[in-house]
């Protein structure tokens, strides 16, 4: 029996429609020099690890926003020959580093044909994200889609954070759908593909960059070659 056809399609946000990792780059780019600092490949390789390792211990609700900020300071900042300072001065270096990276915000060249499209098919949309709400809602604004792309979903609006399966099925239940006529689309294969499935929805890995896992049978390197049913 085949499958009924796919109703709606959640999207992940950063790295999905928003090329977080290029924009942030480029802000430390901008914002690096201000600091008398070089963001040479290792730094730029540290930000992104100290992203990743205090991240989602906000999402898991183990420190506050702003301290996982402070935390990702404090283990970059040495690195690059800067002195962190207190909190007050770690939260003043951070608004300048926001300041350079929501200036260098950029949609993926994929996404406005993609949401169009399944504007155009009468397919529900929604974005599920573990951001932070005002700013998850500026970036949406920034691709000049929201009116497309449907509710943007933060774990303020959920209850919960990615991969709690909670999180996906509030996303469904905004739709007033299904999980199974909905589609998960995301670079995460841990958050946006298999926790997604978990949760009964259906889902793509979008790998943009070519990470694997290779073994992923829905697997796509672009948006534009996103499965319509």
């Amino acid at each position: 029996m085949e499958p009924p056809p796919v109703r709606g399609v959640v999207f992940d946000l950063d790295d999905t429609l928003l090329d977080h990792r290029g924009s942030a780059t480029r802000a430390l780019g901008r914002w690096l020099p201000r600091l008398g600092a070089s963001p040479d490949a290792g730094v730029v390789a540290a930000w992104f690890e100290a992203e990743e390792r205090h991240f989602p211990r906000w999402s898991a609700g183990e420190i506050t926003f702003t301290e996982q900020r402070r935390l990702r300071l404090r283990d970059v900042l040495p690195a690059a020959g800067v002195e962190p300072g207190d909190d007050e001065e770690l939260d003043r270096l951070f608004a300048g580093y926001l300041a350079c990276y929501q200036a260098s915000w950029t949609v993926f060249d994929d996404v406005a044909p993609t949401v169009r499209s399944l504007h155009r098919a009468g397919v529900a949309m929604a974005v599920l994200t573990n951001g932070l709400g005002e700013q998850q809602r500026a970036k949406v604004a920034a691709t000049g889609l929201a009116h497309r792309l449907g509710p943007v979903l933060t774990p303020e609006e959920t209850g919960a954070s990615k991969p709690d399966p909670a999180a996906y099925l509030t996303a469904c239940a905004r739709l007033g759908l299904e999980p199974g006529v909905v589609l998960h689309v995301g670079d995460r294969h841990d958050l946006d593909v298999e926790a997604a499935r978990a949760a009964g929805l259906r889902a793509v890995h979008l790998d943009r960059r070519g990470a694997g896992p290779t073994d992923e049978p829905w697997r796509i390197s672009s948006l534009t070659d996103l499965p319509a049913g």
